[in-house]
């Protein structure tokens, strides 16, 4: 159980390191769908379930980061 946190938070932060010369939507898209994603695993949705929160998550993070991003 150790083993997956560790590897889960290894990879969130292998992501997240990338995205040094990212706009600050582009941050948030990543950011949104990483979290839409992980919150339609928690909730044991479906594949499509996952995928569709997903990309929600994705638009909704692209829309604020653009939104900080142009203040």
């Amino acid at each position: 159980m150790i083993k997956t946190k560790a590897l889960m938070l290894l990879a969130a932060v292998g992501i997240l390191g990338g995205c040094e010369n990212m706009s600050m939507g582009q941050k948030g898209a990543v950011t949104g769908a990483a979290l839409g994603t992980g919150i339609g695993m928690v909730a044991g949705g479906s594949f499509g379930t996952v995928v569709g929160a997903g990309l929600i998550g994705g638009a909704a993070g692209y829309i604020g980061g653009s939104a900080i991003g142009d203040k």
